[in-house]
């Protein structure tokens, strides 16, 4: 559907704000700016995040650590291109009883995550940090817990037939705005990051820096 002025949100960013720029591909980490009123431009940033996982978690990082450093090194790989700019990195890692989750590639796999989570807590570590000119100058780290209710495998079945290929988009094959929902028993955090963006923080940041107007 074509946006209109209409139904539009309301721009609101300071006079001299300098460039914002969202270093991810996430289309929902896009539409959460968006719908704040934030004017940016996104462009993905050129990371191998398994291989960087992989080398993190060999050294012994967290999964904090790793989501804190692949939202840097996001970051740092377009404040080169425009170091008057804004960069803003993010990025998120699921972890059930230490085992860390990537997106399914594909419905198979997405079956599995959900059979491998169901009935149990996990953890969604996310970070975001923000760049100008190569130095960082702010980051937000969080750690919200998700209880997913039990599931059967017709349920996950269903589930799987009834989301598509959204399944493959998301780490733990869910999305919580959507029917992902029907999957949880309970949720403690701040819903902005379950969904891969810290935005009430990272508003606070661009708010004392004078991005957007107090």
């Amino acid at each position: 559907m074509t946006q209109t002025a209409a139904d539009s949100p309301p721009v609101l960013m300071a006079a001299e704000a300098p460039v914002l720029v969202l270093a991810s591909a996430s289309a929902v980490r896009r539409r959460l700016l968006s719908a704040a009123g934030i004017v940016f431009h996104a462009e993905a940033a050129a990371v191998d995040e398994a291989a960087v996982k992989e080398s993190l978690k060999a050294e012994g990082a967290t999964a904090g650590q790793a989501a804190e450093t692949l939202a840097e090194l996001k970051a740092q790989r377009l404040s080169s291109k425009d170091p008057g700019a804004l960069v803003i990195g993010a990025d998120q890692i699921l972890t059930c009883n230490e085992v860390w989750f990537d997106k399914p590639p594909d419905r198979g796999h997405a079956a599995a995550h959900l059979r491998a989570l169901t009935g149990k807590t996990h953890q969604l570590h996310t970070a975001v940090c923000v760049v100008r000119g190569g130095a960082r100058l702010w980051h937000h780290n969080a750690a919200p817990s998700l209880t997913m209710r039990s599931l059967s495998d017709a349920f996950i079945a269903a589930y799987l037939e009834t989301v598509g290929k959204d399944a493959l988009s998301s780490v733990g094959a869910y999305q919580l705005e959507g029917p992902g929902a029907q999957l949880f028993a309970a949720v403690e955090g701040d819903y902005f990051t379950i969904l891969g963006l810290p935005l009430l923080p990272l508003l606070d940041f661009l708010r004392a820096n004078r991005v957007l107007p107090a």
